[in-house]
């Protein structure tokens, strides 16, 4: 019986420990591309993330400090809330405003992407 209880208790642990270890090794991500109006990807755009309208509106609140884009046009944002997102994406006269302002629920866990056109801030 002794051996039983010991051995259930040890499987226990043992899915505790991988348990938390899962939830520690695959945290919520949003990985980013910008690309132009032609689909090339566009470096050192700058990408900010907000989560609610009125903080996107007023550009206030991030919800991480904002991060610059790579070779690759990539970006990616770690340890991240399971909910909507609101994006702004600037790069001289290039922004996103009027497409691609909000990034849909991401999926909690998991490596979620996004790509963000900008184009002309004026007239697009």
């Amino acid at each position: 019986m002794k051996k039983n209880l010991i051995a259930v208790f040890v499987i226990l642990i043992f899915m505790g420990f991988s348990h938390e270890s899962k939830a520690q090794l695959f945290k919520t991500k949003l990985k980013v591309t910008v690309v132009d109006k032609l689909g090339n990807v566009v470096d050192d755009a700058k990408v900010i993330l907000f989560k609610s309208k009125a903080d996107y509106d007023k550009e206030i609140n991030e919800v991480q400090p904002f991060k610059l884009t790579d070779g690759k046009g990539r970006v990616t944002f770690k340890n991240l809330e399971p909910i909507e997102y609101y994006i702004i994406v600037r790069k001289g006269d290039l922004d996103n405003f009027g497409g691609g302002e909000k990034i849909s629920a991401l999926s909690e866990g998991k490596v979620n992407k996004a790509t963000i056109v900008i184009t002309n801030a004026i007239g697009g």
